[in-house]
C-alpha cells in the first residue's frame, strides 16, 4: 500500500504541488475504524514519543522525589516554542533535582516563538540549551538518571538504565518487540524509534485509555500524563503551535503531540460519542511540517466530528500568500477517511 493523497496546495485555482501520507485511526480497543496509506509503514515517532518516554520517570517514584507539579509533566512531555514561561519552568525542573542547564546534552536552538527568537537577537544573546524544545523531556531523563544512581554523563546512551526503562514503554504500548523497534539518534541527541504508524497508534489508545491489564500505578501514571496535557496545552507546545491550538479547541478533551518530519498522534478521550476513545496517529511522507499537518488534521477531526467547519478555519484550508500579504491560494485537504 502506498501513501495518499492527503493535501493539495493551490495557486489561483491551479494544483501546484501536493503532499502524500498515511492516517490509521483505532478505537479504544486498538481496532482498526479507519486508515488512508499504509498503517504498516515503519518511521519514526520522534517527539510524538515524548508522553511514553516520560513514564519511567513517574513510575519510578521520580517525580514524587522531586515533587515535580503538573506544568512540569506537561513540560516533559512538550515540544516547547522556547518562550520565557517554558525557559523559566525547565530552569525550576532542573533545580528540583539538583541541576542546571550545563548537564543537559540536547543542544541549542532558536526558539520556535517568533517574538522569542527576535527578543534574543536584537538583545543580541545567544539560546541556550533552555530554549530546545526538548529541554523538560532531557531534564526528566536526568532525573530518571539520578533517581536511579546511574551516571548523569551518559544519560543518553541506549544502555543506560533511563533508556533502557523508556525503551521497554516504547515497546509495551506499541506492542513491538524490543529487538523489532529500529532506534536512531533524534534531532536532540536523545534515542528515537522507528515503529509502525499502526503501532503508534496503539500507543496512543493505551494512553488515553489504559487496558485493564495496565496495574494501578501504570494506569495512574497514564492518566497523569493526559492530564497535564490536556490542563496545560500551552506548555505542551506555545503561541500559534497546533498542539496548543488543537487542545484549547477541545478543552480536556483530547490529546494532541506532533513529531518532526510529519508525525502527529491524537487521542480522543472516552466520551457520550467515543465510549473508549479514539487513537490516530499520521504521517505526511514529505515530512512537512508547517503546509500540510495542520490542514490534515483538523480535516480527520472535522471527518470524526470532534471539529465543526468553523474551528481553526484560519489554519484548514491554510491561505497560500505573497509577499505582500496578499491570499494568492490555499492548501486543503483532499482525502475521505473510509
Amino acid at each position: 500500500m502506498q501513501a495518499e493523497i492527503l493535501a493539495e496546495v493551490l495557486r489561483g485555482d491551479v494544483v501546484e504541488s501536493l503532499h502524500r501520507g498515511h492516517i490509521v485511526i483505532l478505537d479504544g480497543k486498538g481496532e482498526v475504524i479507519s486508515f488512508v496509506g499504509n498503517p504498516n509503514l515503519v518511521t519514526f515517532m520522534r517527539s510524538s514519543a515524548k508522553p511514553l518516554q516520560v513514564l519511567p520517570f513517574l513510575l519510578s517514584g521520580a517525580a514524587e522525589s522531586f515533587d515535580f507539579s503538573d506544568q512540569e509533566i506537561a513540560l516533559a512531555c512538550a515540544s516547547h516554542s522556547g518562550e520565557d514561561r517554558h525557559v523559566r519552568i525547565v530552569e525550576a525542573m532542573l533545580n528540583k533535582i539538583g541541576l542546571d542547564d550545563s548537564f543537559l546534552q540536547c543542544g541549542a536552538h532558536l526558539p520556535f516563538d517568533e517574538k522569542s527568537a527576535e527578543d534574543l537577537i536584537r538583545n543580541s544573546k545567544l539560546p541556550t540549551q533552555l530554549h530546545n524544545n526538548c529541554s523538560g523531556k532531557h531534564t526528566c531523563m536526568l532525573g530518571l538518571t539520578k533517581h536511579l544512581g546511574a551516571d548523569l554523563k551518559s544519560y543518553l546512551r541506549l544502555e543506560s538504565p533511563a533508556q533502557q526503562a523508556i525503551l521497554q514503554v516504547i515497546a509495551d504500548f506499541t506492542e513491538t518487540p524490543k529487538d523489532c523497534i529500529r532506534i536512531a539518534v533524534d534531532g536532540c541527541s536523545a534515542p528515537n524509534f522507528a515503529v509502525r504508524i499502526l503501532s503508534m497508534a496503539k500507543a496512543m489508545a493505551k494512553l488515553i485509555n489504559p487496558p485493564e491489564d495496565f496495574d494501578m500505578q501504570l494506569r495512574a501514571a497514564c492518566n497523569r500524563v493526559v492530564s497535564a496535557m490536556t490542563r496545560y496545552p500551552e506548555l505542551v507546545g506555545g503561541n500559534l503551535r497546533l498542539d496548543t491550538l488543537l487542545m484549547r479547541a477541545c478543552p480536556e478533551a483530547l490529546v494532541s503531540k506532533i513529531g518532526a518530519e510529519g508525525i502527529w498522534l491524537c487521542g480522543i478521550l472516552p466520551s457520550t460519542s467515543w465510549p473508549l476513545g479514539v487513537a490516530i496517529a499520521m504521517k505526511i511522507e514529505d515530512g512537512d511540517d508547517n503546509r500540510a499537518r495542520a490542514v490534515v488534521a483538523i480535516e480527520i477531526l472535522r471527518q470524526l466530528g470532534i471539529l465543526d467547519e468553523n474551528t481553526l478555519h484560519e489554519y484548514s484550508p491554510l491561505p497560500v500568500k505573497n509577499r505582500k500579504d496578499e491570499i494568492v491560494g490555499e492548501v486543503r485537504p483532499c482525502f475521505k477517511l473510509n
